[in-house]
């Protein structure tokens, strides 16, 4: 009994071994991005996106933690403005960094599940009556993250979280 615990615990040392060499492997960055076309103008879609309060009415993200603690703290809108929370997807703050009348740039600090401190961006793109909207966010991925990495994929289920909330956004814009 005692040899067949000892095999069992080399083969289980070692297929953590393996995991951890193989996800060590992996990218150090990641980077996710989506894109739709939107019928309105920038102007509109630009308030909608730099007001976290109103972005927060189309981000799946917020929408899904609507049982979670949510604060914000700073301006309403634009850089310094804040949103904590802690719910489903996790615990941490978002925060308008930088804006123009073509990107929202946002900063994602994440704690929990794990610790992450992200870039996010929204460009928007004028094109005829529509604008391009596409949301990106890219970062440094630990050793944690691709480890998690190799069992889900992360860039998947965030490109299927953009499609989503750009989805709402169109809505939410194209009916004003």
């Amino acid at each position: 009994m005692l040899e067949v615990l000892t095999y069992v615990a080399i083969a289980l040392i070692a297929a953590i071994a393996v995991t951890l060499f193989i996800a060590s492997r992996r990218p150090d960055e990641f980077y996710a991005a989506r894109s739709l076309k939107i019928a309105a103008p920038p102007t509109r879609l630009h308030g909608l996106i730099n007001n976290l309060k109103l972005m927060n009415t189309w981000n799946p993200y917020a929408l899904r933690d609507s049982g979670g603690t949510a604060r914000y703290s700073g301006p309403d809108a634009g850089p310094g403005a804040t949103f904590h929370f802690a719910g489903k997807s996790g615990t941490g703050s978002v925060s308008v960094t930088d804006t123009s009348p073509s990107m929202i740039g946002m900063r994602l600090l994440m704690t929990k599940p794990f610790a992450g401190d992200n870039r996010v961006e929204f460009t928007l793109k004028p094109i005829g009556d529509e604008t391009e909207v596409t949301w990106a966010m890219k970062g440094v991925a630990g050793l944690p993250g691709k480890v998690f990495s190799l069992f889900v994929n992360c860039e998947r289920m965030m490109a299927r979280d953009f499609d989503e909330g750009l989805a709402n956004l169109k809505a939410i814009a194209e009916a004003a």
